[in-house]
């Protein structure tokens, strides 16, 4: 293997060791060869899990895994497949290899298709009138994806990728004879509300005809759902054999997509349709293996199917400065930005964190009581938001969220004699899609004055609904006055308070920091010292995968 595989330092799983050491069974190694044999297998799955969809092995290790019997190279044989695949000095897990490698044939296939457009540098002008007289990167960014299958535009927070989308989704419908059937997607629900509400306010600005703006869409649904999922299976009801039935398929937050998501979503789209990718290649990568967005759009081969929007027309100031520092990695002024705090949008936070947090709760809280509508109340709440850097231990979610309770039950804000009371407000870790409710999906526990007075716990869906359910039913659930970094992207808050720990560890990224920083749209606060925070900024987030590879040459 690789000079950086480090085994005696990963945290095997009981999975890791179980599947290696049923592969090994099958092998006739010698017990020292059987050793290596496991530990690489071992090594491999457990990357998997995370976020690399392969590993980096040397020649012996190559030499070894072929005697094995159980690795094959390019595979064509997909009804027994080997269970594990060499691509170079790539081993993968047969599965992930598929994945990958079908994703990057759709998309060559795809990247290929162009559409010429007559006229389309006049109809351009229409829509961007007020960039005629200058280099618009949101015009350029329209006109490469009119003319493209197959798209993605990248930019950070407040470069208009969505104003652009529905710019470009007016101009190709009126371009076709008959209207587009046009899908609108995200990865999460609080995504897809996003997407909903900016789509809805952008529509109304264009420069078409009424019968232009009705043709485009305003309903937004996650990916799982537009694509049918099936559980506890991994599979969709849409596929290669039974295609979505839309023209144009977009994708906002694309960043957050998984390779195995999106190269289903790849697989479930019917022959001749269009995708757009819309999303900041600069965010966290997904939670599952892969790091889709950004190594698409680094792709040798796709750079005219991608577009980078600079130019933020909302977001600037301290946060913008910060935002771009953290990306840059420059970790001294990005440090200088907070300590200086000039324009008090960004500052480090010095004073009690738990009395200050439970006093961001007390408007929503007293709206609660009052038995306001539940969309004052969730307004409300979602106004400020803390983001730690991790799940466990000191200042991390499960503190924090356990010491605002109890400083809450003190203040005699909230009864804590029960799980649920009035105010609650839940974050749902498990899928259930029998009742439309997903991992990520953020619900408030109120009195229903509709059944007299019985607790229920109220969620706001993709579509501006709203939807309650008895506390009994609502899937895994924890309380969310503090959430992950990871958890929130998708999210924009007025004010965010981030939290990182006190000692540097492997989950602290400079793309962590920088997806936080982004959720903010008027204030940041900053809990952490400035050794953890340059640390932070200094370690970046590297993941082994094929996937730019495919695309050179």
């Amino acid at each position: 293997m690789g000079e950086d595989t480090e085994i005696e330092q990963r945290p095997f799983s009981r999975l890791d060791i179980a599947f290696a050491r049923f592969l090994c069974q099958r092998t006739d190694f010698d017990p020292l060869q059987k050793q290596a044999f496991e530990t690489i297998v071992m090594t491999v799955s457990y990357e998997q899990n995370q976020g690399h969809s392969c590993i980096q092995i040397d020649d012996n290790a190559r030499v070894l895994l072929f005697a094995s019997g159980l690795v094959e190279m390019n595979p064509e044989n997909q009804a027994n497949p080997l269970p594990l695949v060499i691509e170079q000095n790539r081993l993968y897990l047969h599965r992930y290899w598929n994945y990958e490698n079908r994703l990057a044939m759709q998309i060559k296939a795809m990247s290929q298709a162009e559409h010429p457009i007559e006229k389309l540098d006049a109809m351009l002008d229409r829509y961007f009138a007020d960039a005629i007289t200058e280099i618009d990167d949101q015009r350029e960014a329209a006109k490469m994806a009119a003319k493209q299958s197959f798209s993605i535009i990248t930019g950070g927070p407040g470069t208009g990728k969505t104003f652009t989308v529905v710019k470009i989704l007016a101009l190709l419908q009126e371009l076709t004879e008959q209207p587009l059937h046009i899908a609108l997607a995200a990865p999460t629900g609080k995504a897809a509300m996003r997407l909903q509400e900016s789509i809805g306010f952008s529509k109304a600005k264009l420069p078409c005809a009424e019968a232009i703006k009705n043709s485009i869409p305003e309903t937004v649904t996650t990916l799982h759902r537009l694509l049918g999922a099936m559980p506890p299976s991994p599979y969709f009801r849409h596929h290669a054999d039974k295609p979505l039935v839309y023209d144009l398929v977009v994708v906002d937050e694309a960043s957050m997509v998984d390779l195995a998501l999106m190269s289903k979503l790849l697989d479930a789209l019917k022959p001749g349709a269009r995708l757009i990718l819309l999303g900041d290649k600069d965010q966290l990568a997904s939670v599952e293996s892969g790091a889709v967005l950004a190594d698409l759009a680094m792709a040798e081969t796709l750079q005219n199917n991608v577009y980078t929007l600079k130019k933020s027309h909302r977001f600037g100031g301290a946060i913008k400065e910060l935002a771009e520092a953290v990306n840059l990695q420059q970790a001294e002024l990005a440090w200088q930005i907070l300590s200086d705090g000039a324009d008090g949008a960004v500052q480090c936070f010095d004073a009690e964190l738990i009395d200050y947090v439970a006093a961001q709760q007390a408007d929503y809280l007293q709206l609660a009581k009052a038995d306001a509508e539940f969309e004052r109340i969730f307004q409300a709440f979602s106004r400020f938001q803390v983001l730690c850097s991790n799940r466990q231990g000191k200042n991390s979610v499960a503190d924090i969220n356990y010491r605002v309770e109890q400083k809450l039950a003190e203040q005699k804000r909230i009864d804590l004699s029960g799980l649920w009371y009035p105010g609650r407000p839940v974050m749902v870790t498990q899928n259930n899609p029998a009742l439309h409710l997903y991992n990520g999906d953020i619900g408030i526990c109120m009195q229903d004055s509709f059944s007299a007075g019985k607790l229920m716990v109220f969620f706001q869906r993709a579509d501006g609904s709203v939807k309650k359910y008895l506390p009994a039913r609502v899937p895994h659930c924890e309380t969310v006055f503090a959430m992950t970094i990871h958890k929130s992207q998708g999210s924009e808050f007025e004010e965010v308070l981030i939290v990182l720990p006190e000692a540097i560890n492997p989950v602290l990224t400079k793309e962590l920091l920088y997806t936080a920083i982004t959720r903010a749209k008027k204030t940041i606060k900053l809990v952490a010292g400035e050794a953890v925070f340059t640390a932070t900024v200094r370690q970046k987030i590297e993941r082994v995968t094929g996937l730019v590879d495919k695309f050179k040459g």
